[in-house]
């Protein structure tokens, strides 16, 4: 019997921000279920972590560099065309569906793949959104997750003779912010972070604890020195007016999200229970993640998840199905997001095409390993590629395109438009250095890692454009 497929993305959300991701006072009984009872990734990632792209990732098992999504443009007409992997499970005998925020083109429209569709155009509204219910405008009233939940809800109770594929993607966390065509953000009149009504007064005075690597501008920029542009720009009047708005890098930000999270989580319980009284959970195979990273001031950056340190690239990501995963299990391979596209088509019976660049996951899932840390696979990746494209809607931006590699142990950060001949790359041995606060780019002794690593990043450059 097939499994059906669910995944569960959530906008902005940290790796750290549930429970059982290391949260210090959230809530999240049911996305820590998922944990307990399936796998968690301890370093799952994104490899373009902004909304758009990497969404674009997730579906079609490619870097940006080859689907083509490769910022938060409006490419409508490309989001159209994308060979997205519900195409294939459709193929497959699969009924098929998108529940919440596409963002891959600003319109809401239903796209290839789905047989329902429910959406909205761009970022969407918190509260009292309208939605498009297959190619139909509806007006909702209430709260947009509460909403979404229902929505999901009702889906999974419909009769059906296939097995469904469920794409649910939720816009919590994302702040109520729009992006106007001059790149400034406009926060609505009910503020930036919107939690439901019964969860307002949730974790009162709760603190996040402080990282060394929670630092000012003129810090990073020592250590950092391709930053400097950047930050002189963004202290403009209109981006303080913003970031003032968003309150950002503050414990006022920090649990307004985690607000926003306890209806989200509810929303897992009610689908946990639709499917447990169908007979169903056990023959789902459940993907909980994020859409990209999120920094709470870390590298003087906020509200912001463009850039390649850790907090902007790792996901949450949990998967549950106990007939291939084993209950505790803990993964420490280098797993990205463009993995999910070939584990479902391989799930469904299908082969991946050679269009797809992710690898399937089963195999990290082998039968009769201990549910316990999982070490790094022989045969498995030992390094990606990050990539990023400098927005011109963002103008503190302009000039800050990357090309990144992640390994085991060192990341390369590499700035196409900053410096002469990579004198202002960065170079961080994560080993010893997990804040990324010594860049060891000029270090004599880090030369040879430094030049297999530029080598790396050519290759992998290559490989993600087809070249």
């Amino acid at each position: 019997m097939k499994p059906n497929l669910l995944v569960i993305l959530i906008d902005d959300l940290r790796h750290d921000e549930f429970g059982a991701g290391g949260h210090p006072y959230m809530k999240t009984p049911n996305a820590d279920r998922l944990a307990r009872e399936g796998a968690l990734f301890e370093r799952a990632f994104h490899t373009t972590p902004i909304c758009s792209p990497n969404r674009a990732s997730i579906v079609t098992g490619q870097y940006a560099s080859r689907h083509g999504i490769i910022d938060n443009v409006a490419r409508d007409a490309m989001s159209h065309r994308l060979p997205n992997y519900h195409l294939d499970l459709q193929r497959l005998g699969y009924e098929t569906a998108h529940i919440g925020k596409w963002h891959m083109g600003n319109d809401g429209a239903p796209r290839p793949g789905y047989d329902y569709w429910v959406s909205f155009d761009g970022h969407g509204r918190l509260v009292d959104p309208t939605l498009n219910h297959d190619g139909l405008h509806v007006q909702h009233k209430g709260y947009i997750t509460d909403i979404m939940n229902r929505l999901a809800v009702e889906y999974l109770e419909r009769k059906r003779t296939k097995p469904f594929s469920l794409f649910f993607a939720h816009k919590a966390v994302h702040p109520d912010a729009e992006q106007a065509a001059d790149g400034t953000l406009r926060i609505s009149a009910l503020g930036a972070y919107v939690a439901a009504d019964r969860h307002k007064d949730l974790y009162r005075d709760a603190v996040f604890p402080r990282t060394p690597n929670m630092m000012t501008p003129d810090e990073v920029v020592r250590h950092k020195p391709a930053w400097a542009e950047c930050f002189a720009m963004k202290s403009g009047e209109n981006s303080r007016k913003v970031l003032d708005a968003l309150k950002s890098g503050s414990q006022d930000e920090i649990r307004a999200r985690a607000r926003m999270m306890a209806a989200v989580d509810e929303g897992m319980g009610a689908i946990f229970d639709t499917l447990e009284r169908q007979g169903q959970l056990d023959n789902t195979f459940i993907v909980f993640l994020g859409d990209n990273g999120f920094f709470f001031g870390e590298h003087a950056l906020g509200p912001e998840r463009r850039f390649a340190y850790e907090e902007g690239i790792r996901s949450p990501f949990v998967v549950r199905y106990p007939p291939r995963v084993k209950a505790g299990t803990r993964v420490h391979d280098l797993v990205i997001c463009q993995d999910i596209a070939p584990t479902m088509i391989g799930l469904a019976g299908g082969k991946p095409g050679p269009q797809i660049q992710g690898r399937s996951l089963l195999p990290l899932f082998a039968r009769g390993s201990k549910p316990s840390r999982i070490g790094s696979r022989k045969g498995w990746r030992k390094s990606f590629l990050i990539e990023y494209w400098a927005e011109q809607a963002m103008p503190w931006l302009v000039g800050m395109t990357y090309k990144a590699v992640r390994t085991d142990r060192w990341k390369y950060i590499h700035w196409v438009n900053r410096g002469r001949a990579g004198e202002l790359d960065e170079l961080y041995d994560l080993d010893s250095d997990p804040f990324e606060l010594e860049n060891l780019n000029r270090s004599r002794n880090a030369a040879p890692v430094r030049e297999r690593l530029r080598r790396e990043v050519r290759k992998l450059i290559a490989d993600a454009a087809g070249l």
